[in-house]
């Protein structure tokens, strides 16, 4: 089974994950050990602080310094730290310290993603461990934030299930919604061709980390990014350089397009 399919994701806790924490200058990678060691500190000043909590489809690609470098791109500053951990969900993230981290980045949104979650235990999961975190977030001054995945290219009808499960789990906890599935399939509505997944068909291809990313930064600043150019420049050293090519126009209108359909 691919990672993150409808399991819940639980794993060994001795397997190693990704713990990052980026600010606005500097790139300090640790393991989940290292939590005990007081190395997380409160985010720096930004126009966002964003704490990401996820698994593989969230360090796929370093989705979050993608976001950094789009969000620089649209003349705004980020600070943002991230855990992610291979298979894990809300519960495991919970079970492994989630709480201490959140109290401590003090983060603006914590941006949650687990599996696709498309099925009905699954999409009870999604919320019952939203609805759990969404009081500690708050305790710290921030806000929920449901980063929508998608399902395995295998799938693909279940991309309504995938946006019902987020969605609702969004509204639970008036959190924040950051429909990235839907613009993938916006994208590909208005006739995109070149692959957003990636070799195994669910994690994603660079192109579908940058488009997630667009939808983030969309979601977390609140303005429209039609008006970014196609290569993206990060002004912070260290950042990717995000670039959409001849599909620019197409992709920032599928992002827009994705924001307006799911506010209804």
């Amino acid at each position: 089974m691919k990672e993150g399919h409808e399991q819940r994701g639980r794993i060994s806790p001795r397997r190693w994950g990704l713990l990052s924490l980026v600010s606005l200058t500097a790139v300090c990678a640790t393991t989940p050990a290292d939590l005990d060691d007081g190395l997380l500190e409160r985010l720096p000043e930004a126009d966002a602080r964003i704490l990401f909590v996820g698994n593989s489809l969230t360090y796929t690609n370093d989705l979050p310094l993608l976001v950094q470098t789009v969000a620089e791109a649209a003349g705004h500053t980020l600070a943002h730290a991230t855990i992610a951990r291979p298979n894990y969900s809300l519960e495991d993230h919970w079970n492994a310290g989630a709480r201490e981290v959140i109290l401590t980045t003090g983060a603006d949104f914590v941006v949650m993603q687990q599996g696709p979650s498309s099925l009905p235990a699954s999409q009870e999961y999604l919320r019952t461990w939203t609805e759990r975190i969404a009081p500690v977030i708050r305790e710290a001054g921030g806000r929920p934030a449901l980063y929508m995945v998608w399902p395995d290219d295998t799938r693909l009808a279940f991309f309504d299930d995938v946006r019902e499960s987020y969605q609702g789990a969004a509204v639970s906890v008036d959190g924040l919604f950051i429909p990235a599935g839907e613009t993938w399939r916006e994208a590909w509505d208005a006739g995109l061709t070149r692959p957003l997944y990636g070799p195994d068909g669910f994690h994603p291809s660079r192109l579908g980390s940058e488009v997630a990313a667009l939808a983030i930064v969309r979601a977390v600043y609140g303005e429209p990014l039609t008006d970014l150019p196609a290569r993206m420049m990060p002004t912070t050293a260290g950042l990717p350089t995000v670039d959409l090519g001849d599909d620019a126009a197409l992709i920032l209108e599928a992002v827009e397009a994705a924001w307006s359909a799911t506010r209804d």
